[in-house]
This record gives structure tokens, sequence and C-alpha cells, in this order.
């Protein structure tokens, strides 16, 4: 029996929508709860902070994200996956603006190149303020009339011809009036006053503006009946149930947002608040002049009147920019001579470059350039193409798999295996069947360290650096080089660069790994699927052939982008080389006890203390199972090192600076109240993971004595080179390969290690 999904949605609906009140219940919710009358730049302001924030890592830099961005109530499916200073900086405003910091008059202007994440922007706004919306503590109100029941009446509010009847009699404001635009101003002053008295935000509440010109009309006639009929309580009467209620509305596209697209045409006015109807004008007419009620209200201001309005592809409506100048610090709009609209909205114009390229045409007029007001007015924010590569890796992933979900991870090491994680993706061949690819581990990897590489600045590279070292600091914040590890401020990038104005587009690299997974290898194995492995360097290759076809790249940006292959193929090697190092050494590895063993004993002789046996005694530390330890684990001294077990002085400064030096620090660096020594986790020290992570051709060639790498393709049976690819492989499977992407990733390197075993 399947699931009551008839059941689900009632819930989800009931959950959504309240009944509608009276404008004085109204009230008293706003003063129980005051956020629920916010204006527009204070409601978008509160519906991102209420998702709050997480810390993130980009350009070496920690940072707080907020998670609204994220697009956590439609898990992850338009999130904008890196610029985080740039959504930062955007709230910022946004605070300032709902706080009327001086910025009240700007429209917001997201800029950048093509597939930097502003379209995911819009999407990301538009989802999560409508699920904000549909939460107790986001609900959005507007009014809706009913004058079918005033006295005397002769005409019902509609935009039909009958006279609207019972249930059907209400109307909506076609603008998403605010409830408290009702009261008259100095009546709305008073209230307002005294709800943001009890307000704790340095945000107050600001509901400015009189009624749209459709509720206007509606409130016009009903005063008139109930004046003409000599009635004391005009506001009561006007506003009484039966002609007026307060209704809560989902946030959607046309319904508090408004978003005017690249290809909506018309007239100025009309893509920003509508056009008259003449076959309502002719039904409504009111004693020769134009009834509001025959306006269709449906231009992009009218949708996103109350919330937020967005001009996409903003250089095809330059014209429409330059109306919009006033509409920010002014708060109106013109309907018609005599007929205008008050308006409560946050402009956001998006657009890629070659909108600043139509506004710098007069710029050499100075003084007298006609677009200077249009320029003054618009607040900038520039989105870059990526440059970490676990963002970037993340994105490919979403574009290739459409896996939405967002990678959070604790530590690095966690991103990390992501980030070099396979790909496994099932597609229909020619024939019709479908089989499984293989995207083999670092191909993902490959493709975004070498998108980010053509996007990062090299003029501010320190001397001994490539771009993939910058590629890693920007991703994890340090670059480790054997036992120094170097942190990002140390190495003097500059923060004027140009990373991420230009390079390639994530499209770009989709595409080329698309046409991949669809194309057959010439590969062949006698037992192991590897013609449908795509292996890393296929993908690279692919990219570079692309690179020569595609229009978006000039000849120079070809050039530039084939010079920075080097630096990427040789990155994918020494990490495919590692795996393999890793897995052939597999049976090797230290345990811990034994590294907090060596820890000790090296800790007591560089300080001249003793340490406790297991039976409770004072001892001192045993030299033999520190040279054990530094000649077989670490592998970094020989037997020539020491005179019996007695250290010379490159031993000695080893253990004085590399390993005791490093455990104080980074006991130092951690301490608290409780802290012991004997607290500190050794293995998590920085440099005890990176000596004991750092294997060498030397401790195989130690190991196995008589392993042959140019064997290892077809290896004779009962030798060592056969022993030790069977382990090799199995240990490679355990870590995320296929056997077949174990097979041809193990020869790849093999095959270079031979030419320099000998």
């Amino acid at each position: 029996m399947s699931p009551d999904y008839i059941h689900e949605a009632d819930e989800e609906l009931r959950e959504t929508y309240e009944p509608p009140m009276s404008l004085q219940a109204y009230v008293d919710a706003v003063f129980e709860r005051p956020t629920l009358a916010s204006h527009a730049s204070k409601y978008l302001l509160e519906a991102i902070e209420a998702a709050g924030t997480r810390e993130v890592v980009e350009q070496g830099e920690t940072k707080r994200r907020y998670r609204f961005f994220d697009d956590p109530y439609n898990d992850g499916e338009h999130a904008i996956l890196g610029n985080t200073d740039v959504l930062n900086d955007f709230v910022d405003d946004l605070r300032a603006i709902a706080a009327r910091r001086g910025k009240e008059e700007k429209i917001i202007w997201l800029d950048g190149p093509t597939a930097t994440g502003k379209s995911e922007l819009k999407r990301c706004l538009i989802n999560g303020l409508r699920e904000y919306s549909k939460t107790p503590d986001g609900r959005r109100y507007t009014v809706e009339w009913n004058v079918a029941g005033a006295e005397n009446a002769t005409r019902g509010l509609s935009y039909g011809e009958t006279t609207p009847e019972s249930e059907d009699d209400w109307y909506e404001s076609p603008v998403q009036a605010h409830p408290l635009q009702v009261f008259p101003e100095p009546v709305r002053r008073g209230l307002l006053r005294d709800l943001n008295a009890e307000l704790d935000d340095h945000v107050p509440v600001r509901v400015e503006g009189r009624l749209d010109p459709f509720s206007r009309e509606a409130y016009d006639y009903l005063e008139e009946q109930y004046r003409r009929r000599g009635r004391a309580d005009l506001f009561s009467a006007v506003t009484a149930p039966k002609h007026l209620r307060v209704k809560n509305y989902v946030v959607d596209v046309g319904h508090g947002i408004g978003v005017l697209h690249s290809e909506d045409d018309g007239s100025p006015k009309e893509r920003l608040v509508g056009s008259w109807m003449p076959g309502m004008l002719r039904e409504l007419g009111s004693r020769g002049r134009k009834n509001p009620q025959a306006f269709s209200y449906d231009g992009v201001l009218s949708q996103g009147n109350g919330l937020l309005t967005i001009v996409e592809d903003a250089a095809q409506h330059a014209d429409l920019l330059q109306k919009l100048l006033n509409v920010p610090d002014e708060g109106h709009v013109k309907l018609d001579k005599g007929i205008g609209m008050d308006i409560d909205t946050q402009m956001i114009i998006i657009s890629n470059p070659d909108l600043e390229a139509r506004l710098d045409q007069h710029a050499e007029m100075e003084g007298s350039d006609p677009l200077k007001a249009l320029k003054r007015r618009l607040n900038k924010h520039e989105f870059r193409y990526l440059t970490n590569l676990s963002l970037e890796t993340e994105l490919i992933n979403r574009e290739v798999t459409n896996d939405t979900s967002v990678w959070e991870a604790e530590d690095y090491e966690t991103l990390e295996a992501r980030i070099r994680a396979p790909v496994r993706i099932h597609v229909r061949g020619h024939a019709g069947e479908v089989h499984e690819r293989e995207l083999a581990p670092h191909a993902m990897e490959a493709a975004a360290m070498y998108a980010v590489v053509s996007r990062l600045d090299e003029e501010d590279l320190p001397p001994g650096l490539d771009l993939t070292d910058k590629a890693v600091v920007f991703d994890r914040g340090y670059l480790q080089q054997g036992d120094d590890r170097r942190d990002m401020d140390d190495l003097g990038f500059s923060s004027t660069a140009n990373d991420g104005r230009a390079g390639i587009p994530v499209t770009f690299t989709r595409d080329i790994i698309a046409d991949l997974l669809h194309e057959r290898t010439d590969r062949h194995h006698p037992s192991l699927p590897v013609e449908d492995v795509i292996m890393p360097r296929d993908v690279l290759n692919a990219m570079v052939e692309g690179l020569r076809e595609a229009p978006v790249f000039s000849t120079a940006e070809q050039m530039e982008y084939e010079n920075r292959l080097v630096q990427v193929k040789s990155y994918v090697f020494d990490a495919q080389e590692r795996d393999v190092l890793d897995a052939v050494l597999a049976d090797k590895r230290v345990d811990r006890e034994t590294v907090e063993e060596y820890i000790e004993h090296v800790y007591a002789w560089v300080e001249g203390e003793q340490i406790e046996n297991d039976r409770g005694e004072l001892e001192e530390p045993d030299p033999l199972k520190l040279k054990v330890f530094e000649t077989e684990h670490l592998g970094r001294f020989r037997d020539a090192d020491y005179e019996g077990t007695e250290p010379n002085d490159d031993v000695r400064a080893f253990r004085a600076e590399k390993i005791v030096t490093a455990l104080n620090r980074h006991a130092w660096k951690h301490r608290d109240e409780e802290f012991r020594v004997a607290d500190v986790d050794v293995k998590e020290i920085p440099i005890i993971k990176t000596v004991l992570g750092s294997y060498s051709w030397e401790d195989v060639r130690r190991t196995f004595e008589d392993f042959t790498p140019s064997q290892w393709a077809d290896p004779p049976a009962g030798t060592e080179t056969a022993a030790v690819k069977e382990r090799t492989i199995e240990a490679l499977v355990d870590r995320g390969y296929s056997e077949a992407s174990a097979e041809l990733t193990s020869r790849h390197v093999m095959s270079q290690v031979s030419y320099r075993w000998d």
C-alpha cells in the first residue's frame, strides 16, 4: 500500500495557510510578533538570517556563510557555491537599507561572467522566500475587499461584468498591499511607534505610503457610501470584517516577487507596473476618469511590491533602469496621469559584464555623462568564478550527476575524500543498453583543478610555487611542503589579484564530461571492464581539445589555458602516485599505539626525563625503539645516521625541532583549563601526520627487495611483484577504486616509476 500522499498534501497546505482575519486581529498578532509586519528589505534580511550560518574556507580564509544561500528548504537544489564575501556584502547592504542607514536609494547590482552563480541566487531567493513564507515566523499578509455589502451599493468591485456575491465577492489587492497601509497616516505612525518600542531589533518596522490604487478605489467607495449615510465611525465601517479581511499569502513569482526576464517586452510602463485593459475601462469607467480596477498590475514592480523585484539580464533592459532611478528613495511609480502607486520592494538587477560596458559608453563626458545618475544609484557586487578546488569539484558533481546536496565537512580530510572520490553513472548506449561508466578517482578533481587554475592570477605567485599550489592554499588555507607548513598569510597573495574574473566556466567542463560518458574508449582487458573507465588524463585531454573548438575562448585564452595543463597533470599524477604508494605499503602502516609510544619516548629523550613503564617504574627512554621507528616506519634516516643507537646531529635536530617543537606548539594552541600533555592526540599533530603519510619508492625498495615495477602490467606468477600487485589492487578497491580503475591507475603510475627505478 502506497503512503497517504493525499494526507501529506493536506497537512502541507494546512500548515501553510491561515483563515482570513479581521484588521483588529492582525494588529493584535503583530503586537505579539512584530516581525509579521516587516517591510520588504527587513523581511528579506530576516528570511536570510533565519536559516543560520556555517563556517567555510574560501581563498584560504575562514568565513561565516549564511545557510540561506545553500538553498536549505529545497535540499540545495539552487545553492550558490562560493562567493561568500559577495553574499555577505549583499546581506550587509540589506541590513543598511532596512535600517535606513544611507543606502535606501540604492539598487543592488549583481555583476559577473556567465555561470558564476547569479541566476542561482535568483532561484535561491525565490525558493527560500517561498518556503520561509510558509513558516509561522515568515508569514506574509495582505488585504482583500468586499464592497457588495455596502449600503445602497450600485456596483461591485471586480474585473467582470456581474455583481459579486458571497465568498466570490472578495478581491485581493493585486499588489500585495500591506495591511497597516489601511490606517490613516497619523494613526499608523503612532501604531508603528508603539510597535517598534516592543521590538528587540536594531532594524525598526517601517510601513510607508498609501494603499495601492485598486484597494484605494474600494476604500474610497465604501467610505463614500457610509459617509452619505451619516456614519460617524467611518473607519470602523469601511474596515469591518464584512468589507476588509487580512489574509496570508505564499510568496512566489507574481506574488511578492517580480522577475523581469530578458525576453519580456513592452513599453517601460508595461514592464514596470502593467497596462490598461480597454474592455475593463469601458465597464468600470468612473465619471470620465480611468478606474484603477481596469489596470493589469502585471508589471515587475507590481508583482514584487511588498518584497523583491529582480531585473534579469539587465543589459537587455537598460532603457528601463533609468526609469527606476527615483523608485527606491521616493517609493512611488506612476500608472497614469494623476494615478500613482506607492511601492515597497527591494530592487536587484542581474547582469553580465556587458551592462558595465553600456554604462561606461559616455564616461569620457564626465560631468555631462547622461548615465551618471544611474551609475550613482547602483551598488555593485561582483560574482566571480570559483577558485576553491572543493567547491568547483562539488559544482561539477552537481552539473553531471544532479546531486544537489551541499558538501559540509568538519575537517579537510573528509572534504578531501569527496574531492578525490570516483563518480559512477548509468548511461544508455546507442543500441539502447544501459551500462555503468566510472569517472575514476581524481577525474572530477582533475577537471576542477584545471578549471580553477585557468581562473587564477599568476602575478602574485611566490617563488617555487605554481598555480596548483595556489589552488590548494585557497581551498585548505595552508600548503604542506614536506615538514613545513606555510599558511595563507605567509604566502603574500594579493587581495587585488584578478582571481576568478575569467577562466573555464563549469558549463564547458560539464559538456566535456557529458560527451566522454557517451564515448567508448579503445582500452581492453581480458577480465576487467576498463573500457568503461574515464581516467583523469582522459578528462584533461578532452578539455584541452575542447578549448580549440569552443567559441567562448579567444585564441589568447586557448594558448594560456593550454600552457597551464602541465601543472595540473603533474598535480593529478602526484595524487595518483600517493594512492598507489599507500596501497603498496598498506600492510606496513604504523598503528596509533606505536606512534604514541615513539612520541612519548622522543619527548622524554629531548627533555631529559624518564618514562613510566607497564609496571609503574620510571626508566630511561629506549634509544633502540626510537631508531627503529625513525628508520623503518618514518624512513627518514638510515643506520649510517647512528652510532649503534646514538643519533647524529641531524637526527637530534629532527627530534627536537620537528617532533617536540611541533608537539608543544600544537598543545599550546589547543590548550584549555583541563589540558594535559597526555591528552594530545599525537596523530593529529600536522608534522606527525605528514611524516607518517610520506611514503617513498625507497620505502618500497627496502620493503620488497625483489619487486620489479616494469613487470606490473603482467607480472609473472609466483613473483613478489605479482603478490604486491594483488594486495595493492585490493587496497585501492578498499579506498574507493573499482578493480578496473585500480588496474589502470596503478599501471599508469608504475609505468612512470619504472623509468627511474634502476
